[in-house]
């Protein structure tokens, strides 16, 4: 049998190939020929090289990436793996040659825009891809922000501000039994929460062989299925389990004429690793950067002479891939060849990072709910915010077992809030969407997989209650802000596009929200520490008041602030202006792209280019995060939107924001998107006459 390309009609790739090494190869290719600027752009982030073609805007992300040695930390995990697991490390090398194979025949026109020459793919390339796209996933910029909070405003300031924000990544995915359902066979659905970037995140494949058939959706330059798949008698899914698995440390370091050394937990003065390192950034002079590792990890903010504003800090960074040299690649091809939730299930016991809440399902009537990972044990103020290196007690000392949960009445929900991995973790999502979705699974018993779409697209906002609440109690407004008040408290809470009821909730909260940033009890914060620009997303006041408005609503006392006359305030200020339009003309799509704004940015390039209006908000099912009080713009939200059919895989269903395939001159780069922005999901087709076949290999 040779190795076979086909594709059906939304261009999705189903790959056919005698063996494992053969898929491997084969998703390499055809991910190269779909993905090719992409390809290359996450492989220059992980090395910390993307200014040199991007510009002085990829700056900040390069020098992270060569402090927080992300490129060398793959090599690492990758020599690791070749020794501890020689197949799993075969197979990825069979990925690599299928992209070093096809990229030197790419034409991306984003290529030709910047002068950059497709490079080559070492081993450990798809490992740095896994690790550049997750380092942040867990969110440890947040410690900065509880350290500063507690400084200032005192130990309560945790609690107050802990709610996923801006720079978190999450999910809802929930799980319906078979006695659930219309066809007595369990279902999977849900949406991972990410940056929308365009080319996606996630890529829509099949990958078959005479081991396993299995769709899902893959990381582009990540072999396997590691997220979501359905192999047709057993379907997985994940979100972000909100663990806390990644410590910051204070460091004292010193230099000497040997270099620099970091004081440690027994009093005594160590030798860090240190060595410089050179930036080439596109139209500017190379910048020099200090790469510096002490025996907790590498240093990521400041360094023996402080930060920027002289403030006398340096932090360093410890996470498990890079202590354990593991970043649990050794469960993708297990995943793969899974038949059974027994097979997910011990194939997950080598899950490292990100650490997920997943939920599995097969047709044997099996079912799991569990969280996987790597998490420290380590003293609980870790979690919190950055502890002294010098001092005892902040060592790991092993880790966690993976707490594990069960189904009520049939469902089992995870988005993000406190749910199995609680214990783990610091800041959780607000209960409104697992509510939600529980509520939606609850006015009927039975479901089926058409029916899913309706609980993906639903806008209820919840959290708009404290506001109107307050908002319910005021009175003596002038006209147009009673009006204002009439209005929101008759409104039905949902985020409808056409909504203007909707977007004159959202400009009242942005109102309040910039009042209490600005307000005197917070102004100790509204100056961040000269951390590196990486991290201050975490570190704005603003968005931090913006996602923790419920709790600062609620709390019994807001440190003195006369939060009615704010809101009184916010609701007059909101009257004095022309009324809104609808919550689409302001909230809408802003994905990222790493030419934005370049002459071969078509939407840079195209003046009549208007961003496509959205449905939603950051606490709604269909969670489209604006930022309050900053921009009703939204650049994070539903990544990809599947439902797994355990009873027919041809029942299931799948969508992404826009394509299969990144360049912008295939007809495949935006058709999913329509489809996206109305709810719909697109069917997964399994009929192997159903596809066209475009190529053997």
């Amino acid at each position: 049998m040779t190795t076979e390309i086909h594709r059906d009609a939304w261009g999705i790739p189903h790959l056919r190939a005698p063996g494992a090494r053969a898929l491997a190869h084969a998703q390499g290719l055809v991910t190269a020929r779909d993905r090719a600027w992409q390809l290359e752009v996450e492989r220059h982030r992980l090395q910390g090289t993307s200014a040199a073609f991007l510009g002085s805007d990829a700056l900040p992300w390069d020098r992270f990436a060569r402090r927080a040695r992300l490129a060398d930390t793959a090599r690492r995990c990758w020599t690791a793996l070749r020794e501890n697991d020689p197949r799993t490390a075969d197979w990825v090398r069979a990925y690599v040659d299928g992209v070093n194979d096809a990229l030197p025949h790419t034409d991306a026109p984003e290529f030709i825009a910047t002068g950059l020459a497709p490079g080559r793919w070492e081993p450990w390339t798809p490992l740095g891809v896994w690790l550049s796209t997750h380092i942040l996933f867990a969110g440890f910029p947040a410690k900065l922000w509880r350290e500063e909070a507690v400084r200032h405003l005192g130990p309560e300031a945790v609690g107050l501000f802990a709610a996923d924000g801006p720079g978190t990544s999450g999910s809802n995915g929930w799980l319906l039994a078979g006695d659930r359902t219309t066809t007595g066979q369990p279902l999977i659905a849900g949406d991972p929460h990410r940056y929308i970037e365009d080319p996606g995140v996630y890529q829509q494949i099949r990958l078959a062989c005479d081991e396993f058939d299995v769709v899902g959706l893959a990381v582009p330059g990540v072999p396997g299925l590691a997220h979501f798949g359905h192999a047709g008698s057993v379907a997985w899914a994940i979100t972000n389990a909100m663990a806390d698995y990644q410590d910051l440390y204070h460091e004292r370091l010193r230099r000497t004429g040997a270099g620099v050394e970091a004081l440690g937990p027994d009093g005594r003065w160590h030798r860090a690793a240190r060595h410089t390192e050179l930036i080439q950034v596109a139209g500017e002079a190379p910048v020099e950067v200090e790469v510096i590792e002490t025996d907790r990890g590498p240093v990521v903010s400041g360094g023996p002479e402080g930060l920027d504003d002289g403030t006398p800090l340096a932090l360093s960074l410890r996470t498990p891939p890079r202590v354990t040299a593991d970043l649990g690649f050794g469960a993708l091809l297990p995943l793969l060849r899974a038949r059974t939730v027994a097979d997910v299930d011990r194939a997950l016991d080598h899950w490292a990072e990100p650490v997920n809440v997943v939920q599995a399902a097969d047709t044997d009537g099996g079912l799991l709910h569990r969280v996987a990972g790597k998490v420290p044990v380590r003293a609980r103020a870790n979690r919190v915010h950055p502890v002294p290196a010098w001092e005892p007690g902040h060592e790991w000392t092993g880790w966690h077992e993976m707490p594990r949960a069960g189904l009520t009445d049939g469902l089992a929900v995870m988005a993000n809030q406190r749910g199995p991995a609680a214990p783990l973790g610091t800041e959780f999502a607000p209960p409104h969407r697992a509510d939600r979705i529980r509520a939606l699974l609850g006015e009927r018993h039975v479901w089926s997989a058409g029916d899913m779409a309706a609980v993906h697209t639903d806008t209820h906002l919840a959290s708009c209650a404290p506001l109107l609440d307050h908002l319910a109690a005021l009175d003596g407004l002038g006209p147009r802000a009673a009006r204002i008040r009439e209005r929101l408290l008759a409104w039905d809470r949902r985020m409808d596009a056409g909504s203007t009821d909707a977007a004159l909730y959202a400009a009242v909260r942005s109102a309040l929200v910039r009042r209490l940033a600005t307000h005197p009890a917070f102004a100790p914060l509204t100056t961040p520490p000269a951390h590196p620009e990486v991290f201050q997303p975490w570190l704005a006041l603003t968005p931090r008041i913006g996602f923790a408005l419920e709790h600062l609503l609620k709390a019994e006392d807001l440190y003195g602030i006369d939060r009615r006359a704010e809101i009184r305030a916010a609701v007059e200020e909101v009257a004095a202006t022309a009324p809104p339009g609808p919550w689409g003309g302001t909230h809408r799509l802003a994905p990222w792209r790493a030419l934005a704004g370049h002459p071969a940015d078509q939407t840079a390039s195209d003046p009549a280019y208007e961003p496509p209006a959205l449905s939603g908000d950051h606490d709604c099912v269909l969670c489209t995060s604006a930022v309050p009080g900053v921009t009703d713009r939204a650049a994070r939200g539903p990544a990809a939107r599947y439902v797994w059919d355990l009873a027919d895989r041809a029942a299931s269903r799948w969508i992404v924001p826009f394509g299969a395939a990144g360049d912008p001159r295939s007809p495949h780069h935006h058709d999913q998107l329509p489809l996206w922005l109305a709810g719909e999901l697109a069917p997964v087709v399994t009929d192997w006459d159903l596809l066209t076949k475009e190529t053997d290999v």
